[in-house]
């Protein structure tokens, strides 16, 4: 059943729909599938609420978003979401056309369920992301490979061609941020309060001269390709593989 992992762990999700009938409709289906469930009907309710779920409560496991939204299109609230979380989001659209589906996979959403949708279809849709999200934070305590490059997340170790790289904490939490999402972009910002923490006192351009260490240190131990790339303008994304 769908929400079978959902009643063992209470998965956190928000619903974001300006329809307050729609919002509701699926607050009560996920609800009763076992998620713990908010609602916001538009897009400053949607930011309020994710930035007091990082409080009390916990952050949030998926989001529910749609896209048609007044104010602030569901696009915009994406892109602002993924500042601060990296939780699956799954855009409810009535829009089909391929500049659409560009426009929100380059705002950070993972899937598209386009309206009217069936509510089993979509509990099973948001049961398959909640099973791979539970795949990657398994694998956080893995050990995975890049290019020659070993990074055991539990042992908080690097490793070039078996040798180990003298990482400080800060050099390690960037590096496990970037490699455990390939590809995604983060910006200096983000990356900095994720890296150094909310509160901290400082300068994200700290963020820049922590990279040239990291990047200097791996090409010491003899990494040959760099894994990090600068994003010109935003900040910087892992591209090995």
């Amino acid at each position: 059943m769908a929400g079978a992992k959902a009643r063992e762990t209470r998965m956190r999700m928000l619903v974001v729909d300006d329809e307050v009938e729609i919002a509701d409709m699926l607050a009560e289906y996920f609800r009763m599938e076992g998620y713990d469930v908010a609602t916001a009907n538009d897009g400053a309710a949607a930011l309020e609420a994710v930035s007091a779920s990082r409080g009390g409560r916990g952050a949030f496991d998926i989001i529910l978003l749609d896209v048609n939204m007044t104010n602030m299109d569901g696009f915009e609230v994406c892109r602002r979401i993924r500042e601060h979380l990296s939780c699956p989001i799954i855009f409810l659209t009535a829009r089909v056309e391929d500049v659409d589906q560009i426009d929100g996979f380059a705002a950070g959403a993972d899937d598209y369920v386009l309206k009217p949708f069936s509510l089993e279809v979509l509990g099973r849709r948001v049961a398959a992301h909640m099973a791979r999200e539970g795949r990657a934070r398994r694998q956080e305590q893995a050990v995975r490979f890049f290019r020659g490059l070993t990074i055991d997340y539990g042992s908080r170790t690097v490793e070039v061609a078996g040798s180990p790289v003298d990482l400080t904490k800060l050099e390690f939490d960037l590096v496990a941020l970037l490699s455990k999402r390939p590809g995604q972009v983060f910006d200096r910002e983000a990356i900095y309060e994720r890296v150094w923490g909310w509160d901290a006192a400082g300068d994200p351009s700290q963020v820049r001269e922590h990279v040239r260490r990291i990047r200097n240190k791996l090409a010491a131990a003899g990494l040959d390709e760099d894994p990090i790339e600068t994003v010109w303008g935003v900040g910087y994304r892992w591209t090995a593989k």
